[in-house]
């Protein structure tokens, strides 16, 4: 497949170029655009340039935003502090996931959504993990939405993220499959959820706007992209180049590959334990 260049970057379709720094993501991870051998358009990242420090810190702050609203954050010391001034521990369960799969799998999906936001200009108006009732099971619905809609057409993009310690052919499998279904579903399965929050946070505006991709959908008139990623060791892109195949046109897959995947990840949740 051609690539398109914007502002002198290359792209890969349907993604949008590269981040550039200061963006966490353009800051740690070289970036190769290529075909896999079935066609599918492959965005590889590597951690050659990575900064092990820098990054766990981003992450760690996009753990916090993902998972917790900053007046819950406040709320919460306030009780620590106040029971502790009676010798007593908090018995509140964590709003972060201990759960060793599940903070795997949300690490991948929150660096998904922040990578999409960031390479395509989308927006991510409601951090849905804020909102899961067992913050140790995964999360039910879409791994990611993110919206253009301002765009012509407009465009959401939908997003299913894997890790994996060691990549095989199954989790790459498993990865577009999910986003077949998806595709195969038409109106993605967590877009009225999206609108719901954004009713319930009182923002009707973009609520509606969410909302009315229903009807846009119906006349033809809504754009859907579907995105991938695989964070996995240094091999993931081979399995990915390998495995991964689709009859749809707009679908992409990323793969991230990094030395020491389980270190980032326990890093990461151990600096946002000291957030929340």
């Amino acid at each position: 497949m051609a690539q398109t260049m914007t502002n002198d970057r290359k792209t890969i379709f349907p993604l949008g170029p590269h981040p550039l720094p200061p963006h966490p993501c353009g800051v740690n991870f070289a970036a190769t655009d290529q075909n896999t051998m079935h066609t599918v358009p492959h965005r590889l990242l590597d951690d050659g340039p990575l900064q092990p420090d820098a990054f766990t810190a981003a992450m760690t702050q996009w753990i916090v935003n993902h998972h917790v609203k900053p007046e819950f954050i406040e709320s919460d010391r306030r009780r620590r502090e106040a029971l502790a001034r009676q010798g007593l521990v908090d018995p509140s369960r964590s709003r972060l996931p201990t759960a060793d799969k599940t903070k795997k799998g949300n690490w991948a999906e929150i660096l998904l959504a922040e990578y999409v936001a960031a390479s395509c200009g989308a927006q991510l108006p409601v951090y849905r993990l804020r909102y899961n009732p067992n913050v140790d099971q995964s999360m039910k619905g879409d791994d990611v939405l993110a919206f253009d809609l301002d765009s012509d057409p407009a465009r959401v993009l939908v997003g299913e993220a894997k890790f994996r310690t060691t990549p095989n052919k199954q989790v790459v499998e498993d990865l577009v499959g999910a986003l077949v279904k998806s595709h195969s579903a038409n109106i993605p399965a967590s877009l009225q959820f999206v609108a719901d929050m954004l009713f319930e946070a009182r923002n009707n505006e973009l609520g509606s706007k969410v909302a009315s991709c229903n009807a846009l959908f119906a006349q033809g008139r809504l754009q859907l992209d579907y995105v991938g990623l695989l964070v996995s060791s240094r091999d993931a892109h081979l399995h990915v180049q390998r495995n991964a195949k689709s009859s749809i046109s707009r679908l992409a897959v990323i793969s991230l590959g990094l030395g020491d995947p389980e270190g980032i990840v326990t890093a990461s949740y151990a600096g946002a334990r000291g957030l929340v």
